[in-house]
């Protein structure tokens, strides 16, 4: 599991790496142990008050679309440094007027058994059209997972920081200590 420590360390070196003006803020660093991704802010398009949904949507599409070719160099080689420092792939992403868009970022393969009744709630999201497959079934289960228990994965999470912290405190921790 990665520290606090270590997510903070990432962070910091992508808030001090990132050039001035790439973003107009830093959303956010998230890792794990594959992947870190990286979302910044940009500035929506401008456009009449009038502007109907279809035309903001399309002119934020627009936005990001250029944000990502424009930034494209830059981003590589940032994400090259981090690769080779961290050992985790980089991946990118920005919020532009409310809408989050990420570039490739990682779809990593999970493998689990499971019993007939859950596979059979995999198969019933197939069945209604909520999901294609029951890879894509699991991961739309994980995902409201995610969405409805944030303060007990929260609180989870907490837990482990703190077992780690007190492990790291341990008799094998001190100085000297010749195994």
């Amino acid at each position: 599991m990665i520290t606090q420590q270590q997510v903070d360390e990432i962070r910091g070196w992508f808030a001090g790496r990132l050039p001035d003006g790439l973003f107009e803020r830093l959303v956010g660093v998230t890792v794990d142990r594959e992947e870190i991704v990286v979302i910044g802010e940009i500035p929506g398009p401008a456009l009449d008050a009038g502007a109907s949904d279809a035309e903001r949507r399309g002119a934020v599409e627009g936005r990001v679309r250029e944000f990502r070719e424009r930034t494209r160099a830059d981003r590589m080689e940032i994400a090259r440094e981090a690769q080779h420092r961290f050992d985790r792939t980089v991946s990118w992403g920005v919020e532009c007027d409310g809408t989050r868009a990420l570039y490739t970022h990682l779809a990593s393969p999970v493998m689990t058994r499971l019993r007939q009744p859950e596979r059979q709630v995999l198969d019933t999201l197939i069945a209604g059209g909520v999901a294609r497959s029951r890879s894509e079934a699991l991961a739309w289960c994980v995902r409201l997972v995610e969405k409805h228990a944030d303060t007990w994965l929260d609180e989870l999470r907490e837990s482990l920081e703190n077992v780690q912290r007190v492990r790291q405190q341990g008799p094998d921790a001190g100085p000297g200590n010749d195994g």
